[in-house]
């Protein structure tokens, strides 16, 4: 097989395991990328839109949900009035962060660094949360008040720094604001929709001239792999989440930064 469709291959793996696993999918392609001893900037554009393969995964997983918001909405059900009220008032602070920092961003994103730091960090942060938090009182997307919405929107800010984890950022966020755990799991897949789909749109109208060397084809190739395996990890994931919590996450992130942090300063 050619090395650089292996490496398409590789890079849509990762994505479609740790999108919406609270571990960073983007500090795993950076990650990966200087393992495999290529320049993170030659996948900038390919990494950025193959999330939009994962996140279809969520679309058809769920698509009973969305169908049901969907036709509650033409019926002005308040239950579906309030789910979609609070996925987009969770998604506005990162929408218009990201757009003022955005050059910024860009530049974290080559940096492996920050991205093992964050990993450390991130674990920690996690089974310090998981062990404070105890009582949830927040058990659907549609019984969460807007100002909790709101908050975890902010939250989810922090998952800018590559390695943070998006879905790390939001889950945490929805835990310490009483949300319960698999209500908190869901909530990032229905968040990370309008939130990864303007960060690929951004990108790629950054970049509507040139999608990079990868090409369009490379591109395709990586949305359908990490769309593939998305569909196996998400479900996978909502059941560990319910039987033992996030900790065997966050004990991962550790174990992953520490030892991607000694190779690093090694090297």
């Amino acid at each position: 097989m050619d090395a650089s469709l292996l490496t398409i291959i590789l890079l849509g793996i990762v994505e479609g395991v740790t999108e919406f696993i609270p571990v960073s999918s983007t500090g795993h392609l950076i990650l990966a990328s200087a393992l495999l001893g290529y320049d993170p900037g030659y996948w900038l554009v390919f990494n950025v839109v193959i999330q939009l393969g994962a996140m279809l995964a969520v679309v058809v997983l769920y698509w009973r949900t969305f169908w049901d918001v969907l036709t509650g909405l033409f019926r002005r059900d308040p239950k579906a009035w309030r789910f979609v009220r609070n996925i987009l008032i969770a998604f506005l602070p990162a929408a218009v962060i990201g757009l003022i920092i955005h050059d910024w961003i860009e530049t974290l994103l080559g940096s492996p660094v920050t991205v093992a730091v964050a990993l450390v960090v991130g674990g920690i942060a996690i089974l310090i949360v998981e062990r404070l938090i105890r009582h949830a009182t927040i058990d659907s997307v549609e019984a969460m008040p807007w100002k909790t919405a709101l908050g975890i929107g902010f939250i989810q800010c922090l998952s800018m720094v590559p390695g943070v984890s998006r879905s790390g950022a939001t889950i945490l966020g929805a835990l310490s604001l009483g949300v319960e755990r698999k209500t908190a799991a869901e909530f990032s897949f229905f968040l990370a929709l309008p939130t990864m789909l303007g960060a690929s749109t951004l990108e790629l109208w950054s970049n509507r001239h040139d999608l990079g060397p990868v090409g369009l084809d490379g591109i395709a190739i990586g949305f359908v792999v990490s769309f593939v395996i998305a569909l196996l990890v998400i479900k996978a994931f909502v059941s560990i989440v319910s039987r033992h919590g996030f900790a065997p996450f966050a004990w991962y992130r550790i174990l992953a930064g520490t030892a991607a942090l000694i190779w690093l300063l090694a090297r």
